[in-house]
């Protein structure tokens, strides 16, 4: 019975889930903080972090292709990027 319940549990979580990632939409590489930018897929912890720290040194990003600028992202993971993401206006 209570394994049951845990799996029907479980399962619901799981069905979800995929619904979460849709419903946030693209991230905004203005505002995001590092744990944000970490749910984007290919993006990790260092990468995160570099996009913070290039943002705060240099100011809000024009476009996405501004990433190109952030120490360890080049062309092509800008094109795997690309749609995850988006630059609306920055924080105030």
């Amino acid at each position: 019975m209570i394994m049951g319940k845990f799996f029907r549990a479980a399962l619901f979580a799981l069905l979800l889930s995929p619904l979460a990632a849709i419903a946030t939409g693209p991230v905004d590489i203005n505002t995001a903080d590092p744990a944000a930018l970490e749910q984007v897929k290919g993006i990790g912890p260092s990468k995160a972090n570099a996009i913070v720290k290039y943002r705060t040194e240099n100011g809000p990003f024009g476009s996405v292709d501004d990433l190109v600028r952030v120490p360890g992202i080049g062309e092509k993971s800008l094109a795997a990027l690309r749609d995850q993401l988006t630059v609306g206006r920055p924080a105030q």
